[in-house]
């Protein structure tokens, strides 16, 4: 039953050129199958946690635009525990061929847990 960190997710206008930035600053790939919709850096160099690049339409005032992305076995339970917590359940998705819920924490701050 561990919570382990999987992603920094950065949400942004061009998802592949974003990474590309970070690729080369931290002398990483982009992972193969980069898109200006979705891209990764660090999954070819097996890094922890992945960095994560997705185009939102705007940034949306109020949102953190880079949060944590954490995945478990039991997702559920962490969401669960999470709530119980004090964080609020923003929404559920099921999008790139993952799961997650996101969730506020009590500042507000965005993150999201989903399965590993």
């Amino acid at each position: 039953m561990v919570l382990s960190l999987a992603h920094v997710t950065i949400d942004c206008a061009d998802a592949a050129a974003l990474a590309g930035f970070w690729s080369e600053l931290l002398d990483q790939p982009v992972d193969e199958g980069a898109t200006e919709y979705f891209a990764t850096v660090g999954r070819a160099a097996g890094a922890s946690p992945l960095l994560m690049f997705i185009q939102v339409p705007d940034k949306t005032p109020g949102k953190n635009v880079i949060h944590l992305d954490f995945h478990a076995e039991d997702w559920h339970q962490h969401i669960e525990r999470a709530v119980s917590l004090g964080a609020k359940r923003i929404g559920d998705f099921d999008e790139y061929g993952a799961q997650w819920t996101t969730l506020a924490d009590p500042e507000g701050n965005l993150f999201d847990i989903g399965a590993a």
